[in-house]
């Protein structure tokens, strides 16, 4: 065997535009492969007509897989973090996003932050510093205490605040993104201020990827009538299943589900309920004061939809990647939402599968202990000691 990089792999010029023609050349010698007797390099030589006949047949006849071998990395600055999570839900992409669990969230570097924001997001950041350090003080230090707090202060802030990302995919994948953003645009409610505001979004979103000369008309024309993976259109009519396969309702927030599809084996949709209800972090549960002072301050912020606004979501996969899922969260380094979130799903779906008497009864018990750490095929890499954390009793 022999494997060698092919050339075109990059396909950026010096303008810092795409250079899409010379790409989708590419994809028309990648379609060769299949009947070629010589090889990809035979194809390097055949003449720019025979390729470009062959290019326009695969655009033109829907074969557009050969246009997922070239690869696009995107810069993303100010992108709304709902429509990072609307590219985050398309499975086939890498990416690397600016964490709110460690930057500051402050007007003056992100104005789509009201001045309302800023405020109850410094007030509960005090808050939560002064609640985890009584509690926590002797397992963290003050730098631990303080992003934790930064953690929990966000859920105070817009879904719709803007974030940094890199973001690769295909040539292929990001044009039918783009046609599935068009249909969002177009069949959207335009009286729902959460779904104009977020096609105002894809429509700057779509204008730069013109600008950078990403899109093709003929991976723009959606014959399948697709839509974003998201956006949950039935989602009353689905019912929870367990065995092989699952699916499963609940509650979370905007910022959990971020943190969910982080799990790309996994299928989430979601919409936003009638009724608006809120995240409580646990830390400040036992205190009704505060729990009523939250919950106030929240409710004065809903119309900028906070990323504590729990939502529906809508769960699927199969046994295994569910496994793989708690392998992940169920850590005392996992944002505390998700953990919890994952380890009641992960009880239900035990309690499920003993009703049915399934197979698969004998091996989730196996999970069902304790944190990752405990669980019978996971080494732990860097333990934390943490006793709430093992026992997934953390406040925090």
């Amino acid at each position: 065997m022999e494997v060698k990089l092919v050339k075109e792999n990059y396909f950026r010029k010096e303008d810092g535009t795409f250079d899409l023609e010379a790409a989708l050349l590419f994809g028309g010698r990648a379609a060769g492969i299949c009947y070629n007797k010589e090889g990809y390099e035979s194809l390097l030589k055949e003449p720019i007509e025979k390729t470009e006949k062959r290019t326009n047949m695969t655009l033109n006849n829907g074969h557009h897989s050969v246009n997922g071998h070239v690869h696009i990395i995107l810069n993303l600055e100010n992108i709304p973090k709902i429509l990072a999570m609307v590219l985050n839900n398309e499975h086939e992409y890498n990416t690397s996003e600016k964490s709110a669990r460690y930057t500051p969230v402050e007007k003056r570097t992100s104005p789509v932050i009201t001045e309302k924001e800023e405020e109850l997001y410094n007030k509960w950041m005090n808050i939560f510093n002064e609640e985890i350090t009584k509690r926590y003080s002797s397992v963290f230090d003050s730098k631990k205490i303080n992003k934790l707090a930064q953690e929990n202060a966000r859920y105070l802030v817009t879904v719709f605040m803007d974030t940094q990302m890199i973001y690769k995919t295909s040539l292929r994948q990001i044009n039918y993104i783009a046609s599935f953003m068009k249909k969002y645009i177009n069949e959207c409610d335009k009286t729902n201020p959460f779904e104009l505001k977020l096609s105002e979004s894809m429509k700057d979103f779509i204008n730069e990827l013109d600008r950078l000369n990403i899109l093709d008309e003929r991976l723009l024309r959606n014959e399948k009538h697709r839509d974003l993976l998201l956006f949950s259109k039935r989602y009353d009519d689905k019912r929870e299943i367990f065995g092989d396969i699952y699916l499963t309702k609940y509650k979370s927030s905007f910022a959990c589900l971020a943190q969910a599809q982080r799990h790309r084996t996994i299928n989430y949709e979601m919409r936003i309920p009638t009724n608006i209800e809120f995240f409580v972090p646990p830390i400040i549960e036992e205190n009704k004061k505060l729990v009523s002072e939250w919950l106030k301050d929240c409710n004065s912020l809903k119309d900028v939809y906070p990323q504590g606004m729990l939502i529906d979501i809508c769960e699927n996969g199969t046994y295994e990647n569910f496994i793989l899922k708690c392998k992940e969260r169920l850590c005392s380094a996992a944002q505390l939402e998700i953990m919890l979130q994952t380890r009641e799903t992960l009880l239900k779906y035990k309690e499920e599968l003993e009703k049915i008497n399934h197979p698969l009864k004998d091996d989730i018990i196996k999970y069902t202990k304790g944190a990752r750490c405990t669980f019978p095929d996971f080494v732990c890499l860097s333990k934390c000691g943490f006793s709430e954390g093992i026992k997934l009793t953390r406040k925090i």
